[in-house]
């Protein structure tokens, strides 16, 4: 049922998931649906926890940079695949089971090594907001483009370059493909990681372990 809800939602978005719709969908009556789940609400939290789950969450070990550069990039494909998903995972009433394990283990990556909770929080944030923020803008973009495929075109007919000619600059910019298999995403991902990175050596380890959480600091052992 939650496949099917997702094709519904990937195809057509998020308001054409209806229970009349999955019913048609899985070519049963509305009321069968309603036999295994109570409301829509409980659809949409459903297919948002697959969604979810279909990101890889950083991996213990190695570079801590390298982890969480797979990971964003990972978060940003699933969600341009699923791209009714982004708004809903800024709502704080959706956190499901699978987004905290996805929280916990860019935290704890975050921590392991080497940032200070006070750091740890800036810098999940930091990250949050780029895989979020850019992907909606994506998808925005993406989909205006879409609706007005020869507004672009037209507009540049009429620019007057003369005027703002560094924003015709920008414009040719946008029309270059990019040489980085990431794209945009990848190039403002890289720059909050060189940003974490630098602070990250200019901080004593010993003080950026002092506050780890009890569960997590090795106990010497005793004399």
């Amino acid at each position: 049922m939650l496949r099917a809800a997702i094709q519904i939602a990937d195809k057509s978005g998020i308001e054409a998931l209806t229970m009349r719709n999955l019913a048609q969908q899985l070519g049963v009556e509305a009321m069968t649906v309603y036999y295994y789940v109570a409301k829509k609400d409980d659809i949409v939290n459903g297919i948002l926890e697959l969604v979810v789950g279909e990101i890889e969450v950083p991996s213990n070990g190695g570079d801590w940079r390298a982890a969480l550069r797979r990971s964003a990039i990972s978060a940003h494909q699933v969600l341009l695949r699923h791209r009714w998903a982004c708004s809903l995972m800024m709502s704080p009433g959706r956190i499901g089971p699978a987004r905290l394990r996805y929280m916990e283990a860019l935290l704890g990556r975050l921590r392991e090594a080497g940032f200070s909770a006070n750091m740890t929080h800036h810098a999940y944030h930091a990250l949050d907001s780029h895989i979020l923020g850019f992907t909606m803008w994506e998808v925005g973009y993406s989909a205006g483009a879409r609706q007005l495929p020869d507004m672009g075109a037209a507009f540049r007919r009429q620019f007057p370059v003369d005027r703002f000619p560094y924003i015709a600059e920008h414009m040719a910019e946008h029309d270059k493909k990019s040489n980085r298999s990431d794209g945009e995403f990848g190039f403002g991902l890289d720059l909050i990681l060189d940003g974490l990175e630098k602070i990250r050596t200019n901080r004593p380890a010993s003080r950026a372990r002092t506050d780890m959480p009890r569960a997590k600091r090795r106990r010497r052992p005793s004399c």
